[in-house]
């Protein structure tokens, strides 16, 4: 579990695998009775923090100008990461499904205590943040994000992604 200062806010991040609930997350999350408001994106498309933290600007910013596109601003965060202007799908496709046992949990202005309590929540292995690249689904994320081979001969997948994040309200 690592702390980010994005915007002046703190942005708590943890890894988990081999998580064994992701159905009972989702129930919870949609019926909005999850002891933590967090967002829990599918793991597989994160090739690295940085565009988690491009996203969760966008979340913030978005808050403090009272425009947010989702309910809430973690559920805001999972939109921004999917590079999509369409909620329903992003929330799908980037968020978690009922067999995800890969997840990225996001938390903005997180204790150490909520952290804590959510490692109760999500039955898994809390593991490192540093294994997100060797983890990614490349193939499925290429997919998403319709990134070439062109774009990936002078770019990295991380900066591609940060780049579509960064743009898509201005397409």
């Amino acid at each position: 579990m690592k702390e980010f200062n994005v915007n002046g806010s703190i942005v708590s991040i943890a890894l988990f695998a081999d998580v064994s609930n992701s159905r009972e997350l989702l129930d919870s999350i949609q019926a909005g009775t999850l002891e933590t408001e967090v967002a829990l994106l599918n793991a597989s498309l994160i090739p690295d923090i940085f565009p988690v933290l491009a996203a969760a600007y966008n979340a913030l910013i978005a808050k403090s100008r009272a425009t947010l596109k989702t309910r809430t601003l973690h559920s805001e965060l999972v939109y921004n990461y999917s590079g999509s202007k369409h909620i329903t799908e992003s929330l799908k496709r980037c968020g978690i499904s009922d067999k995800t046992t890969y997840i990225l949990a996001v938390y903005f202005g997180s204790s150490n205590e909520q952290m804590k309590g959510l490692e109760k929540v999500i039955k898994g292995k809390l593991i490192d943040l540093e294994e997100l690249e060797a983890r990614a689904d490349r193939v499925q994320i290429l997919k998403h994000y319709k990134i070439t081979s062109q774009e990936l001969a002078i770019s990295s997948l991380s900066d591609s992604i940060t780049c579509r994040i960064a743009v898509r309200d201005a397409l």
